[in-house]
């Protein structure tokens, strides 16, 4: 693919040029997932991704907030999410129900589908953010850090209404609100990052070599320390120790982002649409069976090169054309709509 840069001298084309990155290897860890107990090398490829690429998106997802944390835009930005989880996890339940045919489906807005427990979050997050703004940045991060020790103790679900991510990768979306911009003006394009970009390469390395021991469950965060198997009194240990491994490998892997303004930063400004449409791609292919037929390790870069050909797709501006009515409807009409018949009532 030819990479026109057309700028040089726009600040969020990094966090652009990374969101679409981050995107790529969501599609990739998810196309990975159904054959990573076959073959070793998906396995080192899911984990090392499943090290960086959450924490990461989530610091994104924090920086991009802070111009739409408040007032009408932070008011309307809450309302599109909850538009958005509300339709795609019936519309991801339908699928399971007429397509797929699971057994005991039923619909529930309080267990996310999968991808979904995405948005429950950041829902949260946003909320957890306004409620601490009077606070200085640093006590805010210190009580996310804490937050998220201690919700891996309590006795609840922790796939309820996304509860452990929620507060697991709450400490990302503060530093990306917070230190998003400061971190960015430390990036500079000298030798530090050719360096950076070999040590992300070398965890990657010990990762498959089993120098990093690391379990998928607690690099999700989708569960509490009773779930994971670890009822002692020293479990938020493991919890911060994880902690060390995620913003190692997630300052690591930002050495290997474009700075400058690409074709990667328009299909990094789409990312809202393959994040929420590719999980019916995933699952078709899944449902098809295709994964049967891989008897191969051979296979991986075949999944890998499919699964970056859905997210440019999925990245296309016609994809945004057609589902944005859709995944973000104009609700200025309805306001306009509500105030009209307020006023014919009144």
């Amino acid at each position: 693919m030819n990479i026109r840069t057309t700028h040089r001298d726009d600040p969020d084309s990094f966090f652009y040029n990374l969101r679409f990155m981050l995107i790529v290897c969501v599609l990739v860890g998810n196309a990975l997932e159904p054959i990573i107990t076959r073959f070793a090398g998906a396995e080192t490829l899911f984990l090392w991704i499943y090290t960086f690429h959450m924490p990461l998106f989530v610091w994104v997802t924090g920086y991009f907030a802070r111009h739409t944390l408040q007032g009408e835009s932070g008011k309307r930005v809450l309302q599109h999410i909850a538009i958005q989880y509300v339709l795609f996890q019936s519309l991801y339940a339908l699928m399971d129900f007429t397509v797929f045919h699971t057994p005991h489906m039923r619909l529930s807005f309080f267990a996310p589908y999968l991808l979904l427990w995405f948005l429950a979050s950041h829902f949260c997050w946003r909320l957890l953010l306004r409620v601490t703004l009077s606070w200085k940045p640093i006590y805010r991060l210190i009580g996310s850090i804490i937050l998220g020790i201690i919700a891996g103790y309590l006795p609840v679900d922790g796939f309820w209404l996304s509860f452990c991510r929620t507060f697991v990768f709450l400490p990302f979306f503060i530093i990306g609100y917070d230190y998003g911009t400061a971190i960015r003006s430390h990036l500079k394009s000298n030798w530090s990052r050719y360096v950076a970009a070999l040590f992300s390469v070398g965890v990657l390395i010990l990762i498959g070599v089993g120098g990093i021991p690391l379990s998928p469950g607690w690099l999700l965060g989708s569960m509490t320390y009773a779930e994971l198997g670890h009822s002692e009194w020293y479990a938020g240990i493991y919890r911060l120790g994880m902690y060390a491994v995620q913003f190692g490998s997630a300052a690591l892997f930002l050495a290997w982002v474009p700075t400058l303004t690409s074709k990667i930063t328009e299909m990094g400004r789409r990312t809202l649409y393959v994040f929420l449409l590719h999980g019916f791609l995933v699952r078709l292919v899944i449902w098809s069976g295709v994964y049967n037929y891989m008897e191969s390790s051979l296979y991986i870069p075949v999944i890998i090169a499919i699964a970056i050909m859905f997210a440019i797709m999925l990245a296309h501006p016609v994809v945004r054309h057609t589902f944005r009515p859709l995944i973000e409807p104009n609700l200025s009409r309805f306001t306009f709509h509500r105030q009209e018949v307020s006023k014919r009532s009144a």
